[in-house]
């Protein structure tokens, strides 16, 4: 990788391999602190800044890619793609015997070096793997930049040995690039709503208001609230937006509001250390005083105005698509809503006025993460939630979604809700993200409770344990395309994709369909209370004659046998076992 620290700066230390000094070239060696502290080498691409113009030259006549003398991003991209098909070629040549080597490239900021070592015919088997690239950003938003940047995807997959992409929807991408004003309302408090059945949602990420399904979210909780206030129902929905925006400051009233909190969090707590004290002392309640102070504090929480819907100034308030979108629906936060939205156009952090709480505290306080994206090669922010055992919304428009329906009987039963963004309109994937929301919102705490331990049984596939047999895969595959002679590839069966621990066999969880339920029709041999077709393994059921204890007995089955009348019964005996009768 590339060195990003000064002269005096990181972990690594500095080595000279192959003689690099010479070449002016710096290279550093070491190890990363991180567990399994595997070796790096580093490559410095400020010393090398002095050839960028020959490179560039270069790799216009061997590769006829050209590269804008004024993007810095790429003039490293240049230097660096360089520097490494230097160092595999290095590499390869003093090497004892044939080596058989595997560069695995990410992104097109190091594709470079794989088209170098391609096209120098070094022995190396490359991989490129592109993640939540330029490429379907650039073509799901329509931006003219989409032409070039698949241009240099399709060159890059031309090249390389193995070509994958952080999810399947990534890899169908991958595969084409490569082929109004309103009233002023009446007095209000902002908290106006009962917490103990409040349920927060939240979504976060960049702000791509398409890509990232803030468009379809937003349109559903328009409907999920218009479904609450028909049905009467009490349960209030606060939706969080975290996606980074252009601001100038904090918003006045959200900073007021912090106040007026912490004010009212204060007086209740100084009552509370005085009521105890005079309960104590002479049984004595609150006087006056106390009375005053508190209703002082709560009628500071009286506003002319709803409480804010964005906690921060925009700069591009008129034209933001969130704002924007809110004005359309109305979702104004109401005291008459059921539906609450917030949007904090900036990252988490602790030390924020507003908000002091880390991503991670902030998820595992929420209810639901909803997470519709239009494009998500893979989805990070949906497999947080899972492994912190969070339910959420993803969509098979997305790896994590499509990742999710092919390892899961019933997704939804462990809290992974899949919209059909794919094969369905716009208008039915929004009623369907809309039905699950309202869906979730109809659940008891228990039944929450219930679910997010199940949720967090899913953990299991989402360790780096089984995810990275994925990788392992794709370095066998490059092997057997560069060095076929020594090396054979063979595709894993369909079962061995599977995890030993697949969350249907947890116990106490769901089971599969082919499983049916406890209302479900069962087979007749496992009915509880149904007919048996063996009588002989009834408990309390008729037996079989020969098990009778006082019935009449089996000739062939009696225990002394015939002709022997000191074992005849009191009853008649029968013809030829009477003693003095007529004979037969």
């Amino acid at each position: 990788g590339p060195y990003p620290f000064g002269p005096r700066r990181g972990p690594f230390g500095v080595a000279n391999p192959f003689g690099v000094a010479v070449l002016g070239l710096q290279v550093h060696f070491g190890r990363w602190l991180i567990e399994g502290s595997p070796a790096v080498v580093l490559l410095d691409v400020g010393a090398t800044a002095w050839s960028l113009e020959r490179w560039k030259g270069e790799l216009w006549e061997s590769c006829a890619i050209g590269i804008p003398w004024y993007d810095r991003e790429a003039n490293d991209a240049v230097l660096f793609g360089f520097l490494v098909a230097w160092f595999l070629g290095e590499f390869a040549a003093q090497s004892e015997g044939r080596p058989f080597i595997v560069g695995h490239f990410h992104e097109w900021l190091a594709g470079l070096g794989l088209v170098l070592s391609r096209a120098r015919r070094l022995p190396v088997a490359t991989i490129f793997t592109t993640h939540a690239t330029l490429l379907g950003r650039y073509l799901c938003a329509g931006s003219f930049f989409g032409g070039s940047v698949r241009f240099f995807l399709g060159l890059l997959g031309f090249f390389a040995s193995a070509f994958f992409w952080g999810g399947s929807v990534g890899l169908r991408g991958a595969f084409w690039g490569r082929g109004a004003a309103r009233d002023a309302p009446p007095r209000c408090r902002h908290l106006d709503f009962d917490l103990d059945k409040t349920l927060f949602f939240f979504i976060a990420g960049r702000y791509e208001f398409s890509n990232k399904g803030a468009d379809i979210f937003l349109e559903a909780l328009a409907r999920l609230n218009y479904l609450l206030r028909v049905n009467g129902s009490e349960t209030t929905v606060v939706a969080f937006f975290i996606m980074p925006a252009r601001t100038n400051n904090f918003n006045v009233e959200s900073l007021k509001g912090q106040a007026v909190r912490k004010q009212l969090w204060d007086t209740a707590n100084t009552v509370k250390e005085k009521f105890g004290k005079k309960l104590y002392e002479s049984l004595l309640m609150l006087d006056r005083e106390d009375f005053t102070m508190m209703k002082r504090a709560i009628f500071a929480t009286q506003r002319q105005s709803f409480p804010p819907v964005c906690t921060h100034n925009m700069l591009d308030d008129a034209t933001d698509p969130i704002l924007t979108t809110i004005r359309r629906i109305g979702l104004f936060n109401s005291s008459n809503d059921r539906v609450k939205i917030i949007f904090h156009p900036e990252f988490l952090s602790s030390t924020s006025p507003l908000l002091p709480v880390d991503y991670e505290e902030f998820v595992r306080g929420c209810h639901l993460g909803v997470f519709p994206s239009y494009y998500e090669p893979w989805g990070y922010t949906p497999a947080e939630c899972t492994v912190m055992g969070i339910p959420s919304v993803s969509t098979n428009l997305s790896g994590f979604g499509c990742f999710m329906e092919e390892h899961i009987a019933d997704p939804s039963a462990y809290g992974i809700y899949i919209v059909d963004r794919r094969f369905r309109a716009p208008e039915e994937s929004c009623a369907q993200l809309t039905a699950f929301l309202y869906g979730f919102c109809q659940q008891s705490r228990r039944q929450r409770i219930v679910q997010r331990n199940r949720t967090e049984r899913l953990s299991d596939l989402l360790d780096w344990k089984y995810l990275g047999r994925y990788y392992t895969s794709a370095r066998r595959m490059a092997l057997a395309k560069a060095f076929p002679e020594h090396f054979t590839y063979e595709p894993p069966e369909a079962a061995a994709a599977v995890s030993p621990n697949r969350p249907q066999m947890a116990p106490n969880g769901p089971k599969r369909p082919q499983m049916a339920p406890n209302n479900g029709p069962k087979r007749p041999q496992t009915a509880p209370n149904g007919p048996k077709q063996r009588p002989q393994m009834a408990p309390n059921g008729p037996k079989w004659p020969q098990k009778a204890p006082n019935g009449p007995k089996r000739p062939q089955m009696a225990p002394n046998g015939p002709n022997r009348p000191r074992t005849a019964p009191n009853g008649p005996k029968r013809p030829q076992m009477a003693p003095n009768g007529p004979k037969r």
